[in-house]
């Protein structure tokens, strides 16, 4: 059995409209949602055996305030990817860990939760995820796999998803 996580960067600063997207970072909203979100996700089981990460400022700043005190490794082939590259990057990444999170950007992470996901495991938490992957947002699936080569679609159940307004509702998006 295997879990794979998904920690979606938190709110990120358009303060600068100039600035190249790679290196925006984050705004208030995204410090606090972040900060919540690590304490969530350090007091959560399974405990991540490595995080591989978008090299984007606004994840690292994410995983910065959020302190998981875990091993991380970041790809630049995470920075906006799609399914196949988080499929491709785990697998060749991940090596022995159980317990891997990626901590990266939308619309790649709902997407590998969307194919991940086999349909007779379609929850109230995964409907939600489904309409919305926001920013901070955190799920874990669980994986029916002894190796990450095995990692393909439909094969998961999502077995935990949080949002910052899940914790914190002045966290959630201004009506």
């Amino acid at each position: 059995m295997k879990h794979l996580g998904l920690f979606r960067h938190a709110k990120s600063d358009w303060g600068d409209r100039d600035q190249r997207d790679f290196d925006r970072g984050l705004n208030e909203r995204g410090r606090r949602g972040a900060a919540l979100m690590g304490r969530h996700i350090r007091n959560q089981e399974p405990k991540w055996d490595i995080v591989l990460a978008s090299p984007a400022e606004r994840v690292r700043l994410t995983l910065d305030a959020a302190k998981l005190g875990v091993e991380t490794q970041f790809d630049p082939r995470l920075y906006l990817a799609g399914t196949e590259t988080h499929f491709d990057l785990v697998k060749e990444l991940a090596g022995d860990a159980d317990c891997v999170l990626i901590a990266a950007h939308n619309p790649g992470l709902q997407d590998v939760l969307l194919a991940l996901v086999s349909p007779d495991e379609e929850t109230a938490d995964f409907r939600e995820a489904m309409v919305k992957f926001p920013t901070a947002s955190f799920a874990v699936l669980q994986l029916p796999i002894d190796d990450w080569a095995e990692l393909g679609q439909s094969n998961g159940k999502l077995i935990h998803f949080k949002r910052p307004r899940d914790l914190d509702e002045t966290l959630g998006p201004a009506d």
